[in-house]
């Protein structure tokens, strides 16, 4: 490789900040969205680039494919790719115009009879996917897939009348859980913190609450988590903690734990950081390319929860 001029950083340098870390580790693994993403918000990023590279990602009917969420490999638009697009555009400002106009018109091209979202559309049967994630002919509505993208159109005000039937649908889902299990309830949570009717959201995450703790969702104690149950499903050690559920202390679940408790979470946050900068994937690894891709994600994910809630990066 020719010489660049630059000298490497001497083998005694000591540890650098949590931002430094994550920073190497994003340019070394991530792609070029999340590295876009990663300059936004860490690094006085523009929010054109990461337009542009989340571009790549969008089909000709408006919705969001190629792997975009990791675990769904493939170039056909799926539910959760588009609203993993949308959270991109509400968190560089973007999330509005025609863009979105069109991203409804997909939304409402794959909804379910009752006018909500099912997780995955039959469209995904012949390309790979996580195991763990069933395709079937005709998919039900889910919280877990609709709630955060109609949260997410709601807190950008957005108005499309495909909203209406959907925000029914997750009042009566929200309304109606009596068992769940933690990313369901995160859902409900993303929809629960945009929600147009604030004192009927607030009455809904306060109930919500009382379920995460007498079912023991959210793993209080981070150095007694035989004590929590995972989910059905979930891989072994798949627990989530606090700052899963309220990831900024604006959110309606930041009143479900006392200050020692989301104290303890974030510390638990702040040490999971690796060796190489990089924050783990919790949940069940199925290929080398989904875990490698997710990598990033979730680092720039925990970097911004402890960002919001005053912790050092750097």
């Amino acid at each position: 490789m020719a010489e660049t001029g630059a000298s490497p950083l001497p083998s005694t340098t000591p540890a650098r900040s949590p931002l430094f870390r994550a920073e190497q580790f994003v340019w070394l693994t991530a792609r070029v969205l999340e590295q876009r993403l990663f300059a936004y918000h860490f690094l006085n990023g523009a929010a054109d680039p990461v337009e542009a590279a989340l571009d790549a990602y969008r089909n000709e009917d408006g919705g969001y494919g190629h792997a975009l969420e990791p675990d769904l490999r493939g170039p056909v638009s799926q539910p959760l790719h588009t609203g993993h697009a949308l959270r991109v555009l509400d968190a560089v400002g973007r999330c509005g115009g025609q863009r979105v106009e069109r991203v409804c018109r997909y939304l409402t091209s794959v909804s379910t009879a009752d006018g909500a979202l099912p997780a995955i559309h039959p469209s995904q049967r012949g390309y790979p996917v996580a195991p763990f994630v069933p395709v079937v002919d005709d998919p039900p509505s889910e919280l877990l897939a609709t709630g955060p993208v109609v949260g997410l159109l709601h807190r950008n005000e957005v108005w499309h009348a495909w909203l209406f039937r959907a925000t029914d649908f997750c009042w009566q889902a929200v309304e109606s859980l009596e068992k769940s299990h933690p990313y369901e309830v995160e859902a409900a949570v993303a929809f629960l913190d945009s929600a147009p009717d604030r004192p009927r959201a607030e009455a809904a995450a306060d109930r919500l609450g009382r379920l995460v703790r007498e079912q023991r969702l959210a793993a209080l104690d981070p150095d007694r988590l035989d004590a929590y149950p995972v989910a059905s499903g979930y891989a072994p050690g798949e627990h989530h903690f606090p700052h899963d559920f309220a990831k900024s202390p604006d959110s309606l679940a930041r009143a479900w734990f006392t200050d020692e408790e989301m104290a303890r979470s974030l510390d638990f946050l702040a040490a999971e950081q690796q060796e190489d900068g990089g924050w783990p994937v919790r949940w069940r690894h199925w290929a080398p390319a989904p875990t490698l891709e997710a990598r990033p994600m979730v680092t720039i994910e925990a970097l911004r929860t402890l960002r919001a809630y005053g912790r050092f990066v750097g």
